[in-house]
């Protein structure tokens, strides 16, 4: 029977093509719109990870409270120590030291004079050291746009915006002026050897990165940290891991009260990020089922329209001796057929651009120009297990329930109205 009805459908195209088209697009936009979406969110969450929250932090009380003024006479002290007993403690995750700082970068002239200067937001991170992985967390030689990586103490990296403003070029020497853990005026020369863009609107603005013992001598934090950074195996952010980590780690250092005693924060606990991640999913989901209800309905009635207009067809059969469970469960296995093509057709292409987008992204920096938010200015997909399946609901499942409704019409009218319908 199944055989005698994919000939029929093979050889019919207006029972065939025009269905089979509709499901598939209905298929591959489904699975496109379900990868963007979780896409974006997985970017914003690797982007804030790897740039600024780790997937734990620690910091002290102190610099925690009033951290967006960069408080380095808060910051940690003995941060070797510290990473080493966080080895022992949590073997499982990497720990980094990171130092964050502002300043001034000034550029002179020939002359020694002051020739171009602006406000710069930096960071210090183990760039020097022969087992570091961030180089590769930050994407530095990747996100590279002239000269090269620094090779010895004393050499930084800029934003190329940055460096356009101020008409830096590869080879200046820079003299950042800041001030140090303990308050007094730091003044450092450096020599820019290369410009990179992290894709990263507010951090391609005006940052500069340098290895963190050359911000360690500069600002007087001898083997200081302004945060240690945990990272996970790959990456791959754990929430409740992370949350049962840091719930440990607070545990045993709940002893001390003071401005310098210890915190552990997982991801969803800084900036907003919790908060900011819940609406975003809910707000998802709520998009997404809409999108997936109207694609149903679509998919639904694109089906229920094919029954209708096959009434004149169903009299003629009758008329020749089918029984109307025989033509009902025809018409049924036909939905199934349509439905398994257009969804293997329609998934093949959705997650084939999903896979594309996934490797190169949709560039969005227009969108978020001038944002202070830590998004990626490219946003990829992600194609998870459930990606294959999801275009089941719109594809398979309302198109089988638009023909299985539209046949129901068969068990309440006569076969003569039927056949009538086939000279109109």
């Amino acid at each position: 029977m199944i055989r005698f009805l994919l000939k029929g459908l093979i050889r019919d195209r207006n029972r065939s093509l025009f269905p089979v088209i509709v499901v598939a697009i209905g298929v591959t936009l489904s699975i496109l719109m379900y990868t963007f979406m979780f896409g974006f969110l997985d970017e914003t969450v690797r982007s804030s990870a790897k740039l600024n929250t780790g997937h734990v932090k620690i910091m002290t009380k102190g610099y925690y409270e009033i951290q967006r003024q960069l408080p380095n006479d808060l910051s940690i002290d003995d941060a070797g120590t510290l990473i080493g007993e966080l080895r022992q403690d949590y073997p499982e995750m990497e720990w980094v030291p990171r130092i964050k700082f502002g300043g001034l970068l000034d550029l002179p002239d020939e002359e020694g004079e002051t020739r171009s200067q602006g406000p710069a937001l930096g960071f210090a991170v183990d760039l020097l050291g022969t087992n570091s992985r961030e180089r590769t967390r930050l994407n530095l030689k990747g996100g590279l746009v002239r000269g090269r990586l620094p090779l010895a103490r004393g050499e930084i990296l800029v934003s190329e915006g940055f460096a356009q403003r101020l008409e830096a070029g590869i080879g200046d020497t820079a003299t950042l002026i800041s001030s140090t853990k303990y308050g007094s005026i730091a003044v450092q020369n450096f020599v820019i050897v290369g410009t990179v863009t992290f894709g990263i609107g507010p951090l391609d603005r005006n940052s500069v990165i340098a290895d963190i013992e050359d911000m360690r001598y500069t600002l007087d934090m001898s083997d200081g940290a302004s945060e240690i950074l945990g990272f996970f195996p790959n990456e791959v952010y754990d929430e409740a891991a992370a949350d049962n980590i840091a719930r440990a780690f607070n545990t045993v250092s709940a002893g001390t009260d003071d401005d310098f005693s210890l915190v552990m924060l997982p991801l969803r606990e800084q900036n907003g990020l919790g908060e900011f991640l819940d609406m975003a999913r809910f707000r998802l989901s709520i998009i997404l089922f809409i999108f997936f209800l109207v694609m149903s309905i679509v998919l639904w009635n694109a089906g229920l329209m094919s029954g209708i207009r096959r009434y004149g067809e169903i009299g003629v059969r009758l008329a020749i001796g089918e029984s109307k469970g025989q033509v009902y469960t025809s018409m049924l296995y036909e939905s199934l057929i349509v439905g398994t093509v257009g969804f293997i057709i329609g998934s093949s292409v959705g997650l084939g651009v999903s896979f594309y987008l996934q490797e190169v992204g949709l560039d969005i920096s227009g969108m978020v120009r001038g944002s202070s938010v830590l998004i990626s200015n490219v946003i990829r997909a992600q194609v998870t297990p459930s990606s294959y399946f999801i275009g089941l609901i719109p594809g398979l499942v309302a198109t089988f329930l638009g023909s299985a409704i539209s046949g129901i019409a068969i068990f309440k009218r006569q076969t003569a109205q039927l056949f009538k319908e086939l000279e109109s």
